[in-house]
């Protein structure tokens, strides 16, 4: 397979391709003057739809996640095949790197009780979601990002960003999230114990909205992993390898990973690897 790249890559010496990947300059023209088997021109013809693929999805999809959507494309290879072909060829998904949870300023007011418990899953559309605050870094400083989250299919159906983490910011996702989708009376609204969601206006607001107050322990972010979720996949796929050095740049790329790629594009294994929009739509119909 290696020596099958380097044949098509007309625009580099040979000699220094062969070095790079650790083979013989002598074993390539042996292997050029035999005719690759058919399984090997297959190999070359799925490998370029890999290498397509893994652009496309940002770079942000292991091998099952990445065979799945192989097969969505109409291809009929195994998954091992799938696997193979990455190691051989040092296709990764992007690294996740630690970072720091941001932290709200201490309040004394009372928090609601924690109706949500593992395994965090809801019956239907908006009957649960959950909201929180993280930030991205910029050179201007920090932006952050709040986002609620229908836990039924993942979907963000309410975000915003500000340069400063104050109680508007979660206000208008809030109102965002409750313009698009309308939820009736009972809906769960779980977050964790911020200054921002213990407020007298975030609580009106869920009030008037009829939303049900919950709320995790504190220090224990485990009991909102819906969102840790989704804060992990959006640091891991978007603002760890990405330098932003304009609060409008940061907000133009987080736009579109929320709108175009999460939301529409993104295949989900809790969602039988579908995206948030889609699994929406075929619930629809069924």
């Amino acid at each position: 397979m290696k020596y099958a790249w380097i044949a098509e890559q007309a625009e580099h010496p040979v000699q220094r391709l062969c070095q790079v990947l650790e083979v013989s300059t002598s074993g390539f023209y042996a292997w050029r003057g035999r005719l690759p088997s058919a399984r090997a021109q297959d190999d070359v013809r799925l490998l370029r739809q890999i290498v397509a693929l893994h652009a496309q999805t940002r770079e942000a999809y292991g091998s099952d996640r990445l065979w799945q959507a192989l097969r969505q494309a109409g291809e009929t290879c195994g998954r091992h095949r799938v696997r193979r072909l990455r190691r051989e060829h040092g296709i990764q998904t992007q690294r996740r790197r630690r970072y720091l949870r941001s932290r709200s300023a201490y309040q004394r007011v009372p928090s609601a009780p924690r109706l949500l418990d593992w395994p965090f899953r809801s019956p239907a559309r908006d009957c649960i979601w959950v909201a929180d605050i993280t930030h991205v870094p910029t050179r201007q400083g920090w932006l952050y990002l709040a986002a609620v989250l229908d836990v039924y299919s993942r979907l963000i159906v309410g975000w915003a960003m500000s340069d400063r983490q104050q109680q508007d910011l979660a206000s208008t996702a809030l109102a965002m999230a409750l313009a698009r989708r309308r939820p009736a009376a009972g809906t769960i609204h779980h977050s964790d114990q911020g200054s921002q969601y213990t407020s007298h206006v975030y609580r009106q607001q869920l009030k008037d909205a009829g939303l049900v107050a919950s709320m995790s322990r504190p220090g224990m972010p485990y009991d909102n992993a819906v969102m840790e979720s989704f804060f992990s996949s959006l640091k891991q796929e978007l603002t760890h390898h990405e330098r932003f050095v304009t609060h409008d740049e940061a907000r133009s790329k987080v736009f579109d990973y929320i709108e175009v790629f999460y939301n529409r594009q993104r295949l989900h294994s809790r969602l039988d690897y579908r995206s948030p929009t889609t699994f929406e739509q075929l619930d629809c119909v069924a």
